[in-house]
């Protein structure tokens, strides 16, 4: 997934001004508490930030890609 497809979808599946809310506010906590633009800076892979922001806000699978279900799932293993 490249940043302008997370940007994307975040839009998609959260709308776009609750979506860019979550980017700034929203700690992700199996990402060292970092919120999604701190992880995207530091580097994070924007697969790896979408998929702990939809377990930690319990998106189900089958919304998280969006209408299009492109791409599914990775597991993100933060044990």
């Amino acid at each position: 997934m490249r940043e302008r497809e997370f940007w994307e979808l975040l839009e998609e599946v959260f709308g776009r001004g609750y979506g860019r809310s979550l980017a700034r506010d929203q700690r992700l906590v199996k990402l060292d508490s970092r919120t999604v633009l701190e992880a995207l800076h530091d580097g994070e892979e924007p697969r790896t930030v979408w998929n702990v922001l939809c377990d930690q806000m319990e998106i189900p699978d089958s919304q998280r890609w969006g209408k299009d279900h492109a791409a599914p799932p990775l597991p993100v293993d933060f044990s």
